[in-house]
């Protein structure tokens, strides 16, 4: 029931006749426009950026809360790296944010283990700076985010010293280091 309510829903109030608010014409006709774009985007860029904006939602969601300042940088870096409108960076984000919520137990190894198989050495170092700086934009790199970056690396297939040789330029942000 809980989940329905983060969502947006309140099944109580529909089994009591009350219909749940519609969306205007115009924010439909968005969404629609940025749905249509995605599908017409290059389906292993459409895998990528997906399994990309799932990441780093996994590590935003690590400590049980995404920050407003987890989600701009998520923003951020979707749009810088999968080349999106902010409109339709957004909207990724969100789409992630979501499923990351409803289904992180059984889904986190999943995506990370497609987005080793679809990724090289290159990208998949650029996804733990990007799942840093995702940690890190609310000034301080929780031990929970951290850890859970630090498995993310395991299942890439990336060495202990590939991950230390990221981590140690976050060092300033790690909570473990701070007063």
């Amino acid at each position: 029931m809980a989940v329905w309510k983060m969502l947006g829903f309140d099944p109580a109030k529909w089994s009591s006749g009350e219909t749940p608010p519609k969306a205007s014409p115009a924010q439909t006709e968005t969404v629609r426009k940025i749905v249509h774009a995605l599908d017409s985007m290059e389906p292993d860029r459409a895998r990528h950026l997906a399994a990309f904006a799932y990441l780093l939602s996994r590590v935003a969601f690590a400590d049980q809360k995404i920050s407003p300042e987890e989600t701009s940088a998520m923003e951020r870096l979707v749009m810088a790296r999968g080349g999106l409108p902010e409109d339709q960076a957004i909207l990724v984000v969100q789409m992630a944010k979501t499923q990351s919520l409803l289904f992180s137990g059984t889904e986190n190894f999943l995506v990370a283990r497609e987005f080793g198989k679809i990724t090289g050495r290159e990208d998949k170092f650029a996804l733990l700076h990007c799942l840093y700086a995702v940690c890190g934009a609310d000034k301080s790199i929780s031990t929970v985010e951290d850890n859970e970056i630090r498995k993310m690396s395991s299942e890439l297939h990336l060495s202990h010293q590939d991950f230390i040789a990221v981590r140690i330029q976050y060092r300033n942000q790690l909570a473990v280091f701070q007063k």
